[in-house]
């Protein structure tokens, strides 16, 4: 397979990663950030592992796309979520206690904390909200429900359904619309917008322009490429198979096959692409067992 489009795809791991992961485009995401926040909340930032343990040995581990600290200590984990994910919201919570609970400090401590931002690009629209088709940018704390009134601002969850997401080009109104823009509509870009030439962006369309890369990374994000492709349409195709089966059919047994047949194939494209044992557990509910069982050549 060979693609034939201009710029990368956000939305697959090494797009996402090239564009805000690499330590010679920190200020792309840093841009990012204080565009999605609305303030320059970001002026520097460490990348950290993206990869975090438990507390102990048999805790699970959380394997983030990106992990980062700002100049003041606040943490950011940013993801680009490709398909949807039966409990993705509990996920997504999960992962926020890592860089809370590695706050603790030794001896003596007051347990104030560094707030945490957890950022997800979805390349997909929640089932409760798809009826909201015009709210697509969740901005998450913990709030009083009676008061209607925010109890807690240290833990914040920011979330893109990047299909409601429908602006022209001419209707873009500031940084943050046109890092939506571009998130969704890079790929399908012939050149480098008028509304967009700014120092920042043309850095980002230099990053993202695959004749600039080298063999080895063509080939990388080539297949990249093809494992979006794919496990996106198993998993969009599994979710609305199985809401057509449940009304038509009503076939219990077959419903649950399809299913198990379907994390399975999910599990075996994500094994193929080396994703870590724990992401693939996650996405699939498939058992370290059965994971390590799979004979990638079916």
């Amino acid at each position: 397979m060979t693609t034939t489009d201009k710029y990368i795809n956000p939305f697959t791991d090494f797009g996402f990663k090239k564009i805000f992961g690499e330590e010679a485009n920190k200020d792309l995401l840093i841009d990012f950030l204080n565009a999605v926040l609305k303030d320059e909340k970001v002026k520097d930032l460490t990348y950290m592992r993206s990869e975090r343990l438990g507390a102990a040995v048999t805790d699970r581990k959380a394997i983030f796309d990106l992990y980062c600290e700002n100049e003041n200590g606040e943490k950011f984990i940013v993801e680009m979520q490709k398909a949807k994910q039966k409990y993705f919201k509990d996920r997504s919570v999960f992962y926020s206690t890592f860089p809370i609970q590695q706050q603790a400090q030794k001896g003596d401590w007051n347990f104030e904390l560094k707030s945490v931002y957890t950022i997800g690009v979805l390349d997909f629209i929640f089932d409760e909200t798809k009826d909201s088709k015009d709210y697509f940018h969740w901005e998450v704390k913990m709030m009083d429900v009676n008061k209607k009134e925010v109890f807690y601002d240290k833990l914040t969850y920011i979330y893109f359904e990047m299909p409601k997401f429908n602006k022209t080009i001419d209707e873009l109104e500031n940084q943050f619309d046109k890092w939506m823009y571009l998130l969704k509509n890079l790929p399908q870009l012939l050149n480098y917008p008028f509304t967009l030439q700014n120092k920042l962006f043309e850095k980002l369309f230099k990053v993202a322009e695959i004749a600039r890369f080298t063999p080895k990374q063509k080939i990388a994000y080539e297949d990249s490429l093809k494992v979006y492709r794919d496990l996106k349409n198993v998993i969009d195709t599994a979710f609305e198979e199985g809401k057509i089966e449940g009304k038509i059919e009503g076939k219990i047994e077959g419903k649950i096959e399809g299913k198990i047949e379907e994390r399975t194939l999910v599990a075996k494209i994500m094994k193929e692409a080396g994703e870590p044992i724990e992401k693939i557990i996650a996405f699939t509910g498939l058992t370290n067992e059965e994971i390590e069982n799979l004979n990638e050549k079916d």
